[in-house]
C-alpha cells in the first residue's frame, strides 16, 4: 500500500473533507524553501507552509540544537517547575519586543496563544473589581481554530456551524482616513463594557492578505488606550520580520498591552506557543487569593525542545544576513508588483513586507470558496510551486533563505498563470 493510499485511510485533513478533494501529496523530505515528494519531485514552497517557516526546510542549525536538547531533557512539567531553554527564551524575546512586554506566557500553538490573551484581558477586570466582558475585533478577522479564537475571528463558513456557540463581539471595519472618527467614536460609546481590542497588525492574512495603514491603526489603538481598553496584537502570522521589521507592531508608536505569538515562533520547526504582556496585566493576578489565579495551562507548556528550536531560531533570525535577505525579498516584490502593476487579470496588487499579495479579477465570487482558487492552485502546483489562493487571491511569503532564481521562477509562472487562465 502506497504512503496516500495509508494515509487516506486513516487521516483527516484540514480543509480536504470533499468527496472531489484530491489525494494528499506525499512529502519526504524538506531543504532550504524546497519539499520533495515521495516520487521525487520538488516544489518550491512559496507559502512557507502555512506561514511558518522562516528560516527554510531541514535547517541544520535549529536540527542540531533540537536533537541535543532532545538528549539533555525532552520535557518537564512547568507547574511549580521550570528549565534554562523556558528562561533563557522569554529573556531574549523580551528584549527585542515593545520594551512594556514584560512577562511570558507558554501554550502550544496560534490559537492557545490567542485564548491564553483573551482570558488575560477579562479575568484583567474581573480581577481588579470592574467588569467588562465585550471584546472589540476588526471584522474578517481571523485568530485561530478554538471557540475562543472563533469569537473574535469573522463569522464566515469557517465558524457557521458553531455561530449559536460564540460569545458576541463588537465588529469594526479596518480603519482609514474616512471612518477613523466614526470608529472613535463607537469605541467611546461602548468604552465601559470593553475589555480589550484584538487585531492582526498591518495584515489581516486569512481574510485575503488585507492590508492597511499604520498611521490609522495607531491613532485608534492609542484612543483605546485612552479610554482604557487593553490591546492585544495577535502577531502569530505578522511577528518574527514578516512586514520588514521584527513585528509588526515595530511599525507603531503605541504599544499592546498583549501580544501573541506562534507559527515562525520555532522557525516552523514545531508547534509553539507565546503570549506575552505588561507587569500591569501580571499583576493583576500576583495575589495571595488563590481565586485570582490564571487557571490555563497545558501539558505540554514551554516544552524544552520547542523553547530550544524557538532560541534556534532566534539565533538565525537576529543575524544580519536575515535581515538582509528580508530587505533582498522585499525588493524583488516590489521589482515585481511594479512589472505586473495594470495587467488586465489583475484587480490589484498589495505588498507589506515580504508579503506580496495579487487578487484576480473574477467574474465569480470573491470568497475562499471562488472556483477561480482550485485553477491556480493546480495550475502551481503542475510547475512544482505551492501557492495556496484565498479565493480569487494569490500570495508570495516565502522562508527568508529562498533564491534569487527560485523567485524568479515563481514571478514567471505567475506571469504566464496571468495570460493562460
Amino acid at each position: 500500500m502506497s504512503l496516500v493510499e495509508r494515509d487516506l485511510a486513516v487521516i483527516w485533513h484540514p480543509y480536504t473533507q470533499m468527496q472531489t478533494a484530491q489525494p494528499p501529496i506525499p512529502i519526504v523530505r524538506g531543504e532550504g524553501a524546497c519539499l520533495f515528494a515521495e516520487d521525487g519531485t520538488k516544489y518550491i514552497d512559496a507559502i512557507s507552509s502555512w506561514w511558518v517557516n522562516i528560516h527554510g526546510h531541514g535547517n541544520p542549525y535549529i536540527a542540531q540544537k533540537v536533537a541535543e536538547q532532545l538528549l539533555k531533557l525532552e520535557h518537564a512539567i512547568f507547574a511549580g517547575f521550570t528549565h534554562p531553554g523556558a528562561v533563557e527564551l522569554a529573556e531574549r524575546l523580551l528584549a527585542i519586543l515593545p520594551e512594556n512586554q514584560a512577562k511570558a506566557f507558554y501554550s502550544d500553538n496560534g490559537s492557545t496563544a490567542v485564548e491564553v490573551a483573551i482570558k488575560m484581558c477579562l479575568q484583567y477586570w474581573f480581577n481588579t473589581g470592574r467588569q467588562r466582558t465585550k471584546i472589540l475585533a476588526f471584522k474578517n478577522a481571523y485568530h485561530g481554530d478554538t471557540f475562543g479564537a472563533m469569537s473574535v475571528s469573522g463569522r464566515s463558513a469557517f465558524t457557521a456551524a458553531f455561530d449559536s456557540l460564540l460569545f458576541e463581539v463588537e465588529f469594526i471595519d479596518l480603519p482609514n482616513a474616512d471612518n477613523l472618527q466614526d470608529l472613535k467614536a463607537a469605541i467611546t460609546h461602548l468604552k465601559s463594557d470593553l475589555a480589550c481590542f484584538i487585531f492582526e497588525p498591518l495584515v489581516q492574512g486569512s481574510a485575503g492578505m488585507v492590508m492597511y495603514d499604520a498611521a490609522h491603526l495607531d491613532e485608534l489603538m492609542a484612543h483605546c488606550r485612552q479610554e482604557g481598553v487593553l490591546l492585544i496584537a495577535d502577531e502569530v502570522f505578522t511577528g518574527f520580520g514578516r512586514t520588514g521589521k521584527a513585528f509588526a507592531c515595530d511599525h507603531l508608536q503605541t504599544q499592546p498591552d498583549i501580544m501573541c505569538f506562534s507559527k515562525g515562533l520555532t522557525g516552523g520547526t514545531m508547534a509553539f506557543g507565546l503570549t506575552t504582556c505588561t507587569q500591569v496585566i501580571y499583576d493583576a493576578f500576583l495575589s495571595d487569593d488563590k481565586m485570582k489565579t490564571l487557571f490555563h495551562g497545558h501539558s505540554y507548556t514551554a516544552n524544552p525542545v520547542a523553547c530550544a528550536a524557538s532560541l534556534a531560531s532566534l539565533d538565525l533570525f537576529l543575524a544580519p544576513a536575515t535581515q538582509q535577505n528580508i530587505d533582498r525579498i522585499i525588493n524583488l516584490h516590489q521589482a515585481f508588483a511594479r512589472k505586473i502593476s495594470g495587467h488586465p487579470m489583475l484587480k490589484s496588487t498589495r505588498q507589506t513586507g515580504t508579503i506580496l499579495a495579487l487578487e484576480w479579477k473574477t467574474d465569480d465570487n470573491t470568497s475562499y470558496f471562488n472556483t477561480l482558487r482550485d485553477r491556480l492552485y493546480q495550475y502551481f502546483l503542475s510547475k512544482g510551486i505551492i501557492l495556496r489562493p484565498l479565493g480569487n487571491i494569490i500570495y508570495i511569503l516565502p522562508p527568508y533563505c529562498i533564491t534569487n532564481d527560485e523567485l524568479d521562477y515563481i514571478y514567471s509562472a505567475i506571469e504566464k498563470a496571468l495570460d493562460e487562465i
